[in-house]
């Protein structure tokens, strides 16, 4: 079991079970919803239980996904893709150990000029056909 939550404790979450490796986006939305890049694991809907949704805001900031903030304090908390059965979680909202490390740097293509990815992890200028399936590495 994982649990977590926003900056202010409005809203907290449990994960059952254990966390794939994390993907980082480096998209300009994601850039621009959370600060820099987001880093976040794609955990089944089945898996995951929100409390405190009445402070849960959603955005649908396109037609494929929308985020999930806190109402109370603007933690970024969720990215949400529109018709899959998935979420994915913010990992800096996890509480304590997450038992996992980063997988994948996705849409390196849109990262920004003032950081470098300086780890070993693979990258993709874009998505590849499956966030953690190494498959066009860019």
């Amino acid at each position: 079991m994982h649990n977590g939550s926003c900056l202010c404790g409005a809203i907290t979450f449990e994960v059952a079970g254990d966390l794939p490796g994390p993907d980082g986006c480096h998209c300009t939305a994601c850039r621009k919803s959370s600060g820099h890049y987001f880093v976040s694991a794609d955990v089944p809907r089945s898996a995951l239980t929100i409390r405190g949704e009445d402070k849960l805001t959603w955005y649908r900031s396109s037609a494929k996904a929308r985020r999930g903030f806190c109402s109370v304090c603007g933690a970024s908390l969720f990215w949400d893709p529109i018709g899959r059965d998935w979420t994915g979680i913010a990992m800096g909202a996890f509480d304590g150990p997450t038992g996992t490390r980063l997988a994948v740097h996705v849409h390196t293509a849109e990262k920004g000029d003032y950081y470098d990815i300086a780890d070993e992890v693979p990258r993709f200028e874009r998505l590849p056909p499956h966030p953690h399936a190494p498959a066009e590495a860019g």
